[in-house]
């Protein structure tokens, strides 16, 4: 993703993936399929945007409201000859109790933020809550049944979709890099269930937008369009969104343009997603440069998620700046961050970057939705910045200028902020 091709940036997952370019940021590791370099510059020109379209009206009616989650004890029979004797109601206790999920143990990414902390004050009843996640597509994956929703294919190119067509209903991610999405969405809503991982808040929906092509590449255009389409905005030729989210996950960056600012058609969609209620959560990169030369992390209204060891310390391939909001774990190489993934070893991959740092904030922001449904985008910032846990000695870098935010992601105080604030109710 550090490649240059004339006006052209090669995309890479945050994580290994789409984070460099218009890709998803990932610093590799060898659970993680490499992208393979090329010899010689694309000669191609850059893609262009998709002709426009009649735009579609909006659906009527429009989808009714989710029932509040809330746990439920079954009721006890009554016998047949004589009424049971009568005892006081059974009143379920507040709270996710510890996660049993076998995979919890090595989980120390989610020890570190107080994760224990913050599942503790939930209260019986939560708010439903959507996540939007753009990067490679929908997985069906096992720790979201029920929860995960294959959204949209937001591909226009079909040479590089590789599925045959252009952008249609069907995000199935294709290629070596479909996990990518598995593991951001399992991070950030993985069941609690004693099966595989534990994810950081286990009742919340994802919705998988497919943004990336099978190359890890993603297109400014396709970018802005499934942010509008993922807010629940209308997309010319694009079925309106069943689904809208609140939160935004993008484990990426935009391809085939300079590295030097955010893409004015990014930040369009950024402050039209932003003006709908969406809160728009990225990964810096992992180029250990300046975050403020991408797009969508140097975007204004997006809050932008760099990597620190469970330390505190920002690792060498962390981006970092000014256009960083805050911290979380990201991973090191050779100690990185456990999931579950159908297609990794065992069922299992610990990759590294700052595409797996932004879907802890992702998680925690939708947390603090699910507790106080009417937060706005700048409430939720100032939730999770103000409370972020001071890095040591003040820093997460020995050089001042390679800042990485508030602090580090810390959920048990900004849910006990939130609790504590009539905001949101």
């Amino acid at each position: 993703m550090k490649n240059r091709f004339g006006d052209r940036f090669r995309a890479a997952l945050f994580g290994g993936l789409l984070l460099g370019g218009a890709g998803l940021s990932f610093a590799a590791t060898t659970a993680i399929p490499a992208l393979p370099p090329r010899s010689t510059p694309p000669t191609t020109p850059a893609p262009q945007p998709p002709a426009t379209l009649p735009e579609l009206p909006p659906l009527s009616p429009p989808p009714a409201p989710l029932p509040e989650l809330s746990p439920t004890t079954p009721a006890t029979p009554a016998r047949p000859s004589s009424p049971a004797p009568t005892t006081p109601n059974r009143v379920t206790p507040p709270g996710l109790p510890r996660p049993t999920d076998p995979l919890y143990s090595r989980q120390r990414n989610l020890q570190s933020i107080g994760m224990e902390g913050a599942w503790a004050q939930l209260p019986v009843t939560l708010s439903p809550v959507t996540v939007a996640v753009l990067d490679t597509g929908f997985i069906a994956s096992p720790e979201l049944v029920g929860r995960v929703i294959n959204g949209y294919d937001f591909v226009s190119d079909a040479a590089r979709a590789g599925d045959g067509n252009g952008r249609d209903a069907d995000a199935a991610g294709v290629g070596a890099l479909a996990y990518h999405a598995e593991v951001v969405g399992n991070i950030i809503s993985a069941a609690h269930d004693g099966r595989g991982m534990a994810g950081i808040a286990p009742r919340v929906r994802v919705v998988q937008i497919r943004v990336a092509g099978t190359d890890g590449l993603i297109d400014p255009q396709d970018l802005a369009d499934s942010l509008r389409w993922a807010a629940g905005m209308t997309v010319a030729g694009v079925p309106t969104n069943p689904n809208p989210a609140r939160i935004l996950n993008l484990s990426l960056y935009a391809d085939f343009i300079p590295l030097t600012r955010c893409d004015t058609r990014v930040q369009a969609a950024v402050d039209a997603a932003t003006a709908r209620g969406a809160l728009v959560i990225a990964g810096a990169a992992n180029d250990g440069k300046d975050a403020s030369g991408y797009s969508p992390a140097g975007c204004r209204n997006v809050l932008t998620v760099t990597s620190v060891s469970e330390a505190g310390v920002r690792p060498s391939y962390a981006n970092w700046g000014r256009a960083v909001t805050l911290a979380a774990p990201g991973g090191e190489v050779g100690r990185g961050v456990v999931v579950s993934s159908l297609s990794g070893p065992g069922g299992v991959r610990e990759p590294n970057g700052t595409s797996f740092a932004a879907p802890h904030a992702a998680g925690v922001a939708a947390l603090l939705l699910s507790v106080r449904p009417k937060l706005s985008p700048s409430q939720l910032r100032s939730l999770l910045t103000r409370t972020a846990t001071p890095f040591p000695s003040g820093r997460c870098d020995p050089d001042p200028a390679r800042t990485c935010g508030a602090g580090t992601l810390n959920a048990d105080a900004a849910i006990k902020a939130a609790l504590a604030s009539p905001l949101g109710k």
